[in-house]
């Protein structure tokens, strides 16, 4: 059901861009090996589907957030809304400890893709324990991927200058942390 639930998305979001909708195959195009191996890593964390994924879209828009990527921050605002997170949490991910907002396994989430992408990136034996009494070995592998993932297209997006496409136009659309 997730699987099948995140390609919907994907079907969903993908026509609605606005405009740059060529900025990353003008730049990825030129070393097509890479491309196709950016497919192939996409469609495994499509396709793994251990972790709800409201949780991991949830912990990609945070960690595009902290890597203050405007285009992951625009499709996935959209993508987040699309698998059902709330205009009301995504205004609330940067005081998400403190939040109503979140449950208890959100904030962990939130936590782990904070500890990330954070620079230098660590995740202490405590954090990772709290992790494990929720999720499964399995899980936790799927879950740390997507954010460590979401952290590559964000550095390499700002790298290359590629541009917000206005998927999140008319919506709610998280803005930078610090």
């Amino acid at each position: 059901m997730g699987v099948a639930r995140q390609i919907g998305s994907m079907r969903r979001v993908f026509p609605t861009a606005r405009r740059n909708k060529s900025d990353a195959f003008r730049w990825l195009g030129r070393r097509p090996q890479l491309l196709a191996a950016i497919a192939v890593h996409e469609v495994a964390l499509v396709t793994s589907g251990r972790v709800d994924m409201r949780l991991k879209a949830l912990g990609e828009i945070k960690a595009a957030a902290l890597t203050n990527c405007e285009y992951c921050l625009d499709i996935g605002s959209a993508f987040a809304r699309d698998l059902g997170l709330t205009e009301a949490q995504l205004r609330a991910l940067p005081t998400f400890r403190d939040s109503g907002e979140f449950d208890d396994t959100e904030k962990l989430v939130l936590e782990l893709a904070e500890a990330m992408s954070r620079t230098p990136a660590h995740i202490g034996d405590d954090l990772r324990a709290r992790l494990l009494g929720r999720f499964s070995r399995t899980q936790l592998t799927e879950l740390a991927a997507a954010i460590a993932w979401e952290n590559h297209r964000g550095r390499l997006n700002q790298a290359l200058g590629i541009r917000p496409s206005g998927f999140s136009d008319g919506g709610f659309c998280v803005v930078p942390e610090k």
